[in-house]
Parts: C-alpha cells; sequence; structure tokens
C-alpha cells in the first residue's frame, strides 16, 4: 500500500510520535537509510499533505500533520505493520541491561520482503542481562499498543557472540532479523534524535 519500506518506516515513526519532530538527518540515522532517501520521502509525504515541515535555521524539522482526516485509520495501520520498530524501541531502550534487540520471526521475515500471510504476533529477542520482569512488562505494553501477541526471549552477549551448541540461536542467525534501534539512556545523548515540538 505504501511506496517503500523507507516510507513506511518514516510515517509510524512520525505518527507513532505525533507529539515530536525530528530532523531528517536524525530519521536517516534511526530509520538506517540515506538522508536523500528521507529527504525525497519528506518532499512527498509534505506535498500530500500528511506531515509538516519547517526550518530552524539550516536544519529541517517534520512531524505528522494530526488535523489531516485519515490521521486516526493511517496510525492504526501504521501501527499494525510498521509500528513495531518504534514501539519496540521506546519499550526497550530505558531498560537497563539491553544491550541490543532484534525483531525475529514472520514480522522480520515479511518486514525483509519475503512473501506470506500478516504475522499475527511479534518475536523480540533481547541481549544482555536486562531484568526478566521488566522485559515481561515491555511485552504487556507492548501488547496494548500493538494489538496483538509479543514474546521477548533473552539471551546473555556470550550466548549471542557464540551460539555453539544452541539450535535456537543458529536457526535464529539462519533467518532474518530487524534490528531494534536502542536510543542512548543516558537523557543526554537520546534527546538528540527527538526535538519536542
Amino acid at each position: 500500500m505504501l511506496r517503500s519500506q523507507a516510507q513506511g518506516s518514516l510515517l509510524a515513526q512520525l505518527y507513532l510520535h505525533p507529539e515530536s519532530e525530528y530532523s531528517l538527518t536524525d530519521l536517516a540515522r534511526s530509520l538506517r537509510v540515506s538522508v536523500k532517501t528521507i529527504h525525497h520521502e519528506a518532499d512527498r509525504l509534505s506535498e500530500a499533505g500528511l506531515i509538516k515541515s519547517r526550518r530552524r535555521g539550516n536544519l529541517r524539522l517534520v512531524s505528522a500533520d494530526t488535523s489531516h482526516r485519515l490521521v486516526a485509520p493511517l496510525t492504526n495501520l501504521l501501527t499494525a505493520t510498521y509500528g513495531p520498530l518504534p514501539v519496540m524501541s521506546d519499550l526497550l531502550s530505558p531498560i537497563a541491561g539491553v544491550e541490543h534487540a532484534f525483531i525475529y520471526g514472520s514480522w522480520a521475515a515479511r518486514h525483509t520482503g519475503e512473501p506470506g500471510p500478516v504475522p499475527a504476533d511479534l518475536d523480540v529477542l533481547v541481549v544482555g542481562d536486562a531484568d526478566l520482569d521488566e522485559l515481561d512488562e515491555a511485552a504487556r505494553q507492548a501488547r496494548r499498543q500493538l494489538r496483538f501477541e509479543v514474546n521477548i526471549h533473552r539471551v546473555g552477549r556470550a550466548e549471542w557472540e557464540s551460539p555453539t551448541g544452541d539450535p535456537f540461536l543458529a536457526h535464529l542467525r539462519s533467518r532474518p532479523l530487524v534490528e531494534v534501534e536502542l536510543a542512548p539512556s543516558d537523557g543526554g545523548a537520546g534527546s538528540a534524535s527527538r526535538h519536542s515540538a
């Protein structure tokens, strides 16, 4: 339904954080695409009236246009399709001990272009020594936001770096993995990627 993965990811980042605005450079970094790609997508979405754009010095800042008549259905669609990455980033970034996070399984396969049915759940792998109760709470919050089942599996760094003998990790590494961008947890550097409106 959308032109590209970049367009869907950009819309999801903006519509799932309607109170925030972002620079094109920060969006390119967090979505792992080129600034040129983000610039073109932002131009198209701005012309369509789906996002707002303004200048602050040399910086171009963009945000969701929440006055658009399609804001509610579009937000619901984006939450179900592209929403897992920004939602899991928001929920896992503040948790101590989360070193890396990946989405795997059917959602990762669809996101990377593998054909198949729409995923009915979300499987997340956390690398590190994060508290299991905090991860369970993150999964509960993700279920409420995404409106489908979310499962978080934790492995230690040593297991992840040397998965020999672990058939589960060996299988994971042979299938699509989509890394969740984790914001720095120090409150200083992390705030640079989002500018409060």
